[in-house]
């Protein structure tokens, strides 16, 4: 298919579980795909050969998204290359998990959590609306969490999704005067590696949700090419759930 062809896509943590799939996904519908990577160049530059074969152009950028100013150059340096940038996707995130009781002998790891997965969305949006073409599509990769927790010791993250949730609401206000739509995708639990491997874990997370399996990386993908596409330029402000119905 392409219903992507000629748009250009930046991808932030594009090398890893849903990161991975949307990138490819994106790829297959004929956009040219940049995505940034924390680690493993060569899983990265497998990625790039990939998309390539499939006629898209594309390139890898080394990111530490809590660094301030790191997303602003990327984002700069794709912006000069390509001319524009139609889509932004903000998948890149960390979770801490901790009590309250120790979170104080781990706050660089809490900073750290916060600059990643809200003050680096936020840099990256500022910086790709002076690339993007009206009609341009931002998408963030939030979580359930923000509506249904499941489980202690994880305020801090889900405080972070949550956030991402109104951001999206404010900046579609923002950015509806130039018809760049802006919306949240909100994932359950998805088989990636950052699911436990304990089996007693995984039956236990599996037996909560009313599908009684795991959601795959690829459902995923397919949602945000949705929200990227020419069929969704009415949707915009919106937080959309794929969790398997774990919070209805």
């Amino acid at each position: 298919m392409s219903t992507l062809k000629g748009k250009t896509a930046f991808v932030t943590g594009g090398t890893r579980g849903m990161g991975a799939a949307i990138v490819k996904r994106l790829a297959s519908e004929g956009a040219n795909v940049i995505f940034s990577y924390v680690s493993s160049e060569e899983t990265a530059q497998n990625m790039v050969k990939s998309i390539k074969e499939l006629g898209g152009d594309s390139f890898a950028i080394k990111i530490d998204s809590s660094v301030k100013g790191a997303l602003e150059k990327a984002i700069d340096d794709i912006g000069h290359k390509y001319g524009k940038i139609d889509i932004l996707v903000n998948n890149a995130a960390i979770a801490v998990k901790g009590s309250l009781e120790t979170a104080s002998e781990r706050i660089d790891e809490y900073d750290r959590q916060i600059d990643v997965n809200i003050r680096a969305v936020s840099e990256a949006v500022r910086t790709v609306v002076k690339y993007m073409p009206d009609g341009g599509r931002i998408v963030s990769i939030g979580s359930v969490g923000a509506h249904r927790i499941g489980s202690p010791h994880m305020s801090d993250y889900i405080a972070t999704k949550a956030a991402i949730g109104a951001y999206t609401r404010g900046l579609a206000w923002d950015l509806a005067p130039r018809n760049i739509t802006v919306n949240t995708v909100e994932p359950g639990a998805i088989d990636t590696d950052m699911l436990p491997s304990d089996d007693a874990i995984r039956e236990a997370f599996i037996n909560a949700i009313p599908l009684k399996r795991f959601g795959r990386p690829e459902e995923v993908a397919s949602l945000v090419n949705f929200l990227a596409g020419p069929e969704s330029s009415y949707i915009t402000g919106s937080s959309f759930t794929i969790d398997g119905g774990i919070s209805a």
